[in-house]
């Protein structure tokens, strides 16, 4: 017999077993169930009948009188009749019909599972230990393919959307700028709008490549994450969202430059989900959704899975409502707030945040106005009030788990909840 062969016998045998042994004990249920039913209704018309009996034995003794004997014959006899009724009706009715029709049923739910699980199981594959569903999912991850080639795929790939269409004007002048890079190859300047733009015209994997020069040309000044963040994307990107060992690598060089680095973690989470680990996908976008703006580019994608992943990951878990997006100064403010001197804008924006401080202290408001002016505090310096506010907003929102969402998640952006 072949491994698929005994493989499923090994899952029919059991499975037919355990429905055969489901619908007996159903019908011995029905049969019990029946037979206790016609047992009380004759043990009901033999305890008439005894007291049919003890009736005339008093009314021969005395010990009650003719009027009070006839009225007890009377009412006894009718309960003994209508015993008798309800045994007759319930024979005329055919039991037997009856629990027909029930076994009916059991056996039609037998059947609608056999079919559900014939579209949806997969009878021949063997149940897997925990130890080997991670060594398949190591193994998964070590055996994907290069950055190249899945670009390559990606280029050939029939699902690929359309590239942009882009002028021959705009075309000449990139032609222009790659052959101007050529001769000058450290000129971060242009290596940068050379990136920008092959990413414009949809040439992510030139974009990527780009960015590689411009991240080796600035060499140790380079002081944040930015461009590796541009690089990842464009890696993602220019192989349709699968992501490579390599650029794996490089969100973990952002990551231990930006530990709370949106970009990099929802990627990261993508890349286990691509590789067998769904759990941790969930541990992750869990994490950054919490700590997100409700405009995050990535918010719309994590809550669109994040349920399907608690569920796999045996997870209770309910996703938080959609929060809104808080409104920010005016185009008036943003007009006169580009004419101003550092100091002068500084006090606008501290002006802004008292002014919510001091709305909230008197009238309250939501959770995540809560979270902007924690998240405002720190971003002014202003620590330890922040830490204040985080403190009076966890009793204000005691009661509401949910609204303490994006107050956690601010609070731990300033590092309160290490």
């Amino acid at each position: 017999m072949t491994g698929v062969g005994m493989a499923s016998l090994t899952f029919f045998l059991p499975a037919i077993l355990l429905t055969v042994l489901a619908v007996g004990l159903v019908i011995l249920g029905l049969l019990r169930g029946a037979q206790a039913r016609d047992a009380g209704d004759a043990r009901d018309m033999r305890i008439y009948a005894d007291q049919l009996r003890e009736i005339e034995r008093d009314a021969v003794r005395g010990v009650v009188s003719d009027d009070e004997a006839a009225r007890l014959r009377t009412e006894t006899a009718r309960r003994l009749l209508e015993a008798d009724r309800r045994t007759r009706a319930e024979t005329r009715r055919s039991p037997v019909a009856a629990r027909l029709g029930a076994l009916g049923l059991v056996l039609a739910a037998a059947a609608l599972s056999v079919a559900v699980y014939s579209v949806v199981g997969v009878p021949v594959l063997a149940d897997l230990p925990m130890a080997q569903r991670l060594a398949d999912a190591r193994q998964m991850r070590d055996d994907r393919a290069t950055q190249g080639q899945m670009e390559a795929a990606w280029q050939s790939d029939p699902t690929r959307p359309p590239q942009p269409v882009v002028e021959a004007q705009y075309l000449l002048l990139m032609e222009q700028l790659r052959s101007a890079l050529v001769e000058r190859p450290g000129d971060l300047r242009g290596l940068r709008l050379l990136a920008t733009n092959e990413a414009n015209i949809g040439n992510h994997s030139a974009a990527a490549a780009a960015w590689v020069r411009v991240i080796e040309a600035e060499g140790d000044a380079a002081t944040s994450a930015d461009d590796l963040v541009q690089l990842v994307e464009n890696m993602a990107l220019a192989t349709g969202g699968l992501i490579s060992a390599e650029a794996e690598t490089v969100m973990e060089h952002i990551l231990r430059l930006d530990p709370r680095n949106g970009t990099a973690r929802y990627y990261l989470g993508l890349m286990f989900a691509q590789t067998g680990r769904p759990d941790l996908t969930f541990r992750l976008w869990r994490g950054l959704l919490e700590d997100s703006a409700p405009d995050d580019p990535w918010v719309p994608a994590i809550r669109g899975t994040i349920e399907e992943l608690a569920q796999i990951a045996g997870v209770r878990y309910t996703l938080p409502p959609p929060a809104a997006a808080l409104p920010g100064p005016d185009a008036a403010a943003l007009d006169a707030a580009a004419d101003m001197t550092d100091a002068e804008r500084q006090q606008m924006i501290g002006g802004m945040v008292e002014g919510l401080a001091a709305r909230l202290a008197s009238s309250g408001g939501t959770s995540d106005e809560w979270a902007r002016l924690i998240n405002a505090l720190g971003t002014l310096g202003q620590t330890e009030r922040a830490r204040a506010i985080w403190t009076e907003a966890l009793q204000v929102f005691a009661t509401s788990p949910e609204a303490l969402v994006p107050i956690t998640a601010a609070a731990r952006a300033q590092g309160f909840t290490e």
